[in-house]
């Protein structure tokens, strides 16, 4: 859902088949992605047996609604909605959007997809981040270049990593600045709080402190962190010149 983001606007209903609310809310949203014919994507994840996701997401209650654009969240709202209301706030978000992302690439909408890639894709968003990353990486065997597949992988390998990190992993890493391990696990939580600047801070802020091997594997894993992000997020391209500046 994250690299779809880049495309058009994900509308992410994180929901509870056991919520009559949820059910319906789902079924609304269906029928206006629908109707909107490719405007918007809409990915649902049932907190039940997705409840990583819903941990990445924050959540308090179902169902909850986040408009993901360009892999961050655009906007958001816990609790059911009319129709008419979600009509408003879809066409919001299309208007805050517009131009801004690269669009549909090809006619998926006209042409079949890869069932393999369908079935990944399903397995990402229901927060089956082991069976995702087997399917991906199937496709990337079969097709090296596929720009999918490599940033779904990291995106896996990231969350996975990340949502095992203890909350309390920015206050440890404060409390020990030249723990490269804790400042990991804090950039981490960091990243999956939005908190994107800081993260990248933390980390130059140790590629300026050390050298040798440690200074390399610093920097290795704050490239990492860029590349889940589109190079052109301005966030990246000052982090990109920051590294820069601390290693020359």
């Amino acid at each position: 859902m994250l690299i779809r983001s880049d495309e058009v606007p994900v509308v992410v209903a994180l929901w509870s088949p056991r919520s009559e609310a949820c059910v319906e809310l789902v079924d609304t949203l269906s029928g206006l992605a629908a109707q909107d014919g490719g405007k918007w994507a809409l990915a649902t994840v049932n907190v039940d047996v997705a409840p990583r996701v819903a941990q990445i997401f924050g959540v308090e209650a179902v169902p909850t609604v986040v408009a993901l654009a360009a892999g961050q969240p655009l906007s958001s709202f816990q609790g059911s909605q009319p129709a008419d209301q979600l009509r408003r706030w879809l066409d919001q978000l299309l208007s805050a959007t517009a131009g801004k992302l690269k669009g549909t690439t090809g006619s998926e909408d006209d042409a079949e997809v890869d069932p393999a890639l369908a079935q990944a894709r399903q397995q990402l968003e229901a927060g089956d981040f082991e069976a995702a990353k087997q399917s991906y990486q199937a496709l990337l065997n079969t097709n090296p270049d596929s720009v999918e597949a490599k940033g779904a992988i990291r995106q896996i390998d990231f969350l996975t990593r990340a949502t095992a990190q203890r909350p309390d992993a920015v206050t440890v890493a404060d409390a020990a600045p030249d723990d490269i391990d804790a400042a990991f696990a804090a950039a981490d939580v960091q990243i999956l709080n939005q908190d994107v600047t800081a993260a990248f801070q933390r980390l130059t802020a140790l590629v300026r402190t050390t050298s040798g091997d440690e200074r390399t594997r610093v920097r290795t894993r704050l490239i990492e962190l860029f590349e889940l992000f589109d190079p052109a997020d301005p966030e990246v391209i000052v982090g990109r010149r920051n590294l820069a500046n601390a290693l020359y």
